[in-house]
């Protein structure tokens, strides 16, 4: 079982969400249909397509910290171009270029300035959150166009376009890192840059297509955020970063590079939006929220470095017996040394 966990590390979040239902079903048994399971889903899509950036470059060794400010950036620019008339044939692809320059800018600054992530993010998350206040004056945007509002109304299939957007990037995210040289590169620089490097892979270039798909994610949350919320306050975005890292990691991302899949973000991140709606079905102040996904952010990274240990000594314990017998087989006299 340990080692089916290992090997599949979305099982694990995924079991921990069934345990948290499972929780509420018992607490407040009105709140856990697939009513709440859709409000949920709802409400998580903006992480969840942060989370996704944030594992691709996650996935290369690196760290993005400015992709909330990126998804303000985005979101503001997206209502400035819709107040000035343009409509949303041009200003959606307008909007998502500033999110896919923003995260070029932070991979040039990464690789050709040798800059670490943390530090070259940090710098362009005070610069883009620092433009967003400049453009908008510390206003807030309203009156926005109903014609943005109506992409988070119901449309094809009973779900809005904003849930389609996602679905797709999700999708078409995830089917790039399995299924394409490109892909499949980004794991191989995590995993061992050097090793990538003599394949013929360049790291340099791999770094910055991730943190550039992680800008372009956050353009596409940028949207959302636009179409659910209606207007667009100057913090847009604020903080969500932290929880779209953390969503990674529980969801099965190692922070070292190499291993995870957009999967696991996206259930990480479906996990905690769960805590925090749980949290408001039980009547508990929001302001427990913070720490309490903390405390089951450690709580996850404990338990999934126990289970690490115990795969390790599963397989040490696997070589050493192996090992043994393969030694006791070569130390028996053969029939022919026998008869002589």
């Amino acid at each position: 079982m340990i080692r089916l966990l290992n090997d599949h590390r979305e099982l694990s979040i995924l079991l921990l969400t069934l345990l948290l239902f499972g929780g509420l079903a018992l607490l407040r048994p009105e709140f856990a249909g697939l009513d709440s399971v859709s409000l949920i889903f709802k409400n998580a899509l903006i992480l969840m397509v942060v989370a996704a950036g944030a594992t691709v470059v996650i996935l290369t060794r690196g760290i993005d910290v400015s992709l909330g400010s990126i998804l303000g950036l985005s979101a503001v620019s997206l209502g400035l171009l819709l107040q000035r008339g343009l409509g949303l044939e041009v200003a959606l692809p307008l909007t998502l270029l500033v999110g896919l320059a923003a995260g070029f800018l932070n991979g040039l600054i990464v690789t050709q300035l040798q800059v670490p992530p943390i530090v070259a993010t940090l710098g362009t998350l005070g610069i883009y959150r620092g433009l967003t206040l400049i453009l908008t004056q510390g206003k807030w945007i309203e009156n926005l166009p109903d014609n943005v509002k109506r992409l988070a109304q119901p449309g094809l299939l009973g779900l809005p376009p904003v849930v389609w957007l996602a679905v797709v990037t999700l999708v078409g995210l995830a089917l790039f890192l399995r299924s394409t040289a490109a892909g499949r590169a980004m794991y191989a620089t995590g995993d061992n840059p050097a090793g990538a490097e003599l394949l013929g892979i360049r790291p340099r270039r791999v770094q910055i297509a991730a943190f550039s798909l992680a800008g372009l994610c956050a353009a596409v949350a940028g949207i959302i955020f636009t179409a659910q919320i209606g207007f667009i306050p100057s913090q847009a975005g604020t903080g969500i970063e932290l929880r779209a890292i953390a969503a990674s990691v529980i969801g099965g991302i190692s922070l070292l590079g190499g291993v995870g899949t957009v999967l696991g973000a996206v259930l990480g991140a479906f996990f905690l939006t769960s805590v925090d709606s749980f949290l408001v079905f039980l009547k508990v102040p929001a302001y427990w929220n913070d720490m309490v996904a903390g405390l089951i952010l450690l709580v996850v990274l404990v338990i999934d470095a126990r289970i690490r240990e115990r795969v390790m000594q599963g397989l040490r314990l696997e070589r050493y017996r192996r090992a043994h017998e393969e030694r006791a087989q070569s130390s028996l006299p053969t029939v022919k040394e026998r008869q002589l």
